[in-house]
């Protein structure tokens, strides 16, 4: 019985902490665009890179 004093404060910390990290995530903008991310990885947006730059000193 003595072991409920120690877990439903527990218990309590953890879900303030969950409604903290929560309402945190919303105001940050964690859920606007759930969309977009998932769909990025299909996107083949790399282009290959340039070629190197010749410099006169090279040839001489």
């Amino acid at each position: 019985m003595s072991v409920l004093l120690l877990l439903v404060p527990l218990a309590l910390v953890l879900l303030i902490a969950a409604i903290w990290a929560f309402a945190w995530a919303v105001k940050r903008g964690q859920f606007e665009d759930l969309d977009t991310p998932a769909l990025s990885i299909l996107v083949d947006d790399d282009e290959p890179p340039p070629p190197p730059a010749r410099s006169d000193q090279d040839d001489a």
